[in-house]
């Protein structure tokens, strides 16, 4: 086995690169009952990345959550997430992402991607802030790049609009979600 090695020169990562489920992650957190942030992730999940180290803005990425996959640590509540109340899993198992630009961030190695994310046949723009964490070569010769990612979106804007409100005042569950991503990617071969 060769020892890892890493490199910031972004000529150098240049290609096509499939996301490795194995070793990242894409979680969600949201406010319930006004005090507390229920967390939770998505386990089922693939996506391509391309990355052009010359032009970092002709840079792209696509992914696909599962979204029966998902997972708060509470059953009761992720198949309440799953009926139709909020996802209906059964009508639109899939959520998607497909960026339509990237640019540089406000630092170095912070990235900005906008993109259409899709949930129930509603699609809007977001933009994710992302953050590259490296990139080795691993003990088996394949390339391998990381991207910390988080966006902050409304809910409803997808018609997820399920809520009840509180005796005190306030709703059950926020309409801010925030997203966080821990994505690693392993270069396809040329």
């Amino acid at each position: 086995m060769s020892t890892p090695t890493t490199t910031t020169d972004l000529e150098q990562l240049t290609g096509t690169y499939d996301i490795d489920p194995a070793h990242s992650s894409l979680e969600f957190a949201a406010k319930h009952a006004m005090v507390t942030t229920v967390r939770g992730r998505f386990s089922d999940f693939t996506g391509v990345i391309h990355i052009d180290g010359r032009n970092p803005e002709n840079s792209s990425a696509e992914v696909h959550v599962k979204l029966a996959s998902i997972d708060s640590r509470s059953e009761q509540r992720d198949e309440h997430l799953r009926s139709a109340d909020f996802f209906d899993v059964e009508k639109y198992p899939e959520m998607t992402f497909k960026s339509t630009r990237a640019g540089a961030g406000k630092r170095e190695n912070e990235w900005k991607l906008w993109g259409d994310l899709t949930i129930k046949d509603v699609t809007k723009e977001i933009e994710l802030d992302l953050e590259y964490t490296g990139s080795a070569v691993d003990p088996w010769g394949g390339s391998r790049v990381g991207f910390e990612g988080h966006a902050t979106l409304n809910r409803k804007d997808w018609g997820l609009v399920w809520n009840v409100a509180l005796e005190a005042g306030g709703l059950l569950v926020s309409e801010k979600v925030k997203l966080n991503l821990d994505i690693a990617a392993v270069k396809r071969a040329e």
